[in-house]
């Protein structure tokens, strides 16, 4: 417990908590409307956010934030665009996003103070308390228009077509959904990394689903497998000096593996 007398490690646990409201909702939502992929979008994208305020010298947090919400409009407007063929948005904005941050990254005089494998692979101390707090307010904010806004969420996911008949803003719920995911993927990236921040999202709420029959459960569910996978994450890369994300994505894999044994011998009992 001698590491909770670090105050970078008391604010990656508590950003470690607030991520564990938020990733839930957002990964469920991204499953099952089959936009995985706009999750690893995002966090390529992001990169980019991140080497414009070295530029600036202004917060990365705050230009990736505008990078993201930019982008997020973009990719919405792109997908509904090329509405049989929705990767396209994927593939064009994932290419345009590491392009942009990478031209960025060689212009950045500042280069000397700037590590981006910091941003990359995510740091613990990279988490500051400015940023604690945007994630608790924010996993407050997700879990009110959760509460809010389920029943039309649940309809938008499973059925766009649907959503327009019984009358739903279709358009404007999916921009504001890919906005706050961008959102959220912008705040959580130092401390887990863009390339893996993805996987924060969805594995956990994969692993839920093979073990609940509703929603809500395996918004529940997913709550505590992320709580689980983020500290036993956190503590790893602490005692070993591992990178955060990528020791919290070993624990998530770790999770999913057990997960879907039991399930799969349970299901072989049964039979």
């Amino acid at each position: 417990m001698e590491m909770f007398q670090y105050e970078f490690i008391q604010r990656a646990f508590l950003a470690g908590g607030a991520i564990s409201l938020i990733t839930p909702i957002l990964g469920l939502l991204l499953i099952l409307r089959r936009q995985s992929l706009l999750a690893d979008t995002l966090a390529h994208i992001s990169l980019a956010g991140v080497a414009l305020g070295m530029i600036l010298q202004v917060s990365p947090t705050y230009s990736t934030l505008v990078v993201v919400v930019i982008a997020s409009i973009i990719i919405e407007y792109l997908r509904m665009v090329y509405r049989d063929f929705s990767e396209i948005s994927v593939a064009l904005m994932t290419a345009t996003g590491m392009a942009v941050a990478l031209v960025l990254v060689s212009l950045n005089t500042n280069a000397a103070n700037f590590r981006i494998e910091q941003y990359l692979f995510g740091s613990i101390i990279l988490i500051t308390d400015q940023e604690v707090r945007l994630l608790m307010l924010l996993a407050v904010l997700m879990l009110v228009l959760y509460i809010v806004f389920r029943r039309p969420l649940y309809v938008l996911t499973f059925d766009e077509a649907t959503a327009k008949t019984a009358g739903l803003p279709v358009k404007m719920m999916s921009i504001i959904f890919s906005v706050v995911t961008g959102i959220a993927i912008s705040i959580m990236m130092p401390i887990v990394g863009s390339l893996l921040v993805s996987a924060l999202i969805v594995i956990p709420s994969a692993t839920a689903i093979k073990i609940s029959n509703s929603f809500a459960k395996t918004i529940v569910i997913g709550i505590f497998i992320n709580l689980v996978g983020i500290f036993l994450g956190l503590t790893m890369s602490y005692r070993f000096d591992t990178p955060p994300g990528a020791s919290i994505t070993l624990c998530f894999v770790i999770i999913f593996i057990i997960v879907s044994g039991i399930s799969r011998l349970k299901t072989m009992i049964r039979k």
